[in-house]
């Protein structure tokens, strides 16, 4: 069983930054062999992408984050992260870590709320 816990979130201005974390609890090989990513559920919404890795490494971006997220992780630390820049109030939402391909698994979510 792989559990993954959010931090970062919470309440900045429209044009700041937040950086969210994600600790994994699988081993490294886990994280090297899977898809981790970032979504979104705003309210009354529907989860959506934000950020990923695939399988195979690649990146990907959904539309709300490109040009101003940064998705990174740590294979070490066991850790996946997003940087986002230049918020927006469109931003707001729960932010939930999540990794695919072997079982599917997502942690508790994390609040981030933009302010204008």
């Amino acid at each position: 069983q792989v559990q993954l816990a959010e931090s970062g979130g919470g309440l900045v201005q429209a044009g700041g930054s937040l950086r969210l974390s994600c600790e994994v609890s699988g081993t490294a090989s886990y994280i090297r062999r899977v898809g981790m990513g970032w979504y979104r559920q705003a309210p009354g919404g529907q989860r959506e992408m934000v950020a990923r890795f695939t399988p195979g490494g690649s990146v990907q971006y959904g539309d709300l984050a490109k040009g101003r997220f940064t998705i990174s992780r740590d294979t070490a630390r066991k850790t996946l992260s997003l940087q986002m820049n230049s918020l927006k109030p469109e931003d707001t939402g729960v932010y939930f870590c999540n990794a695919y391909g072997v079982g599917t698994y997502w942690g508790q979510g994390t609040q981030v709320t933009v302010s204008s």
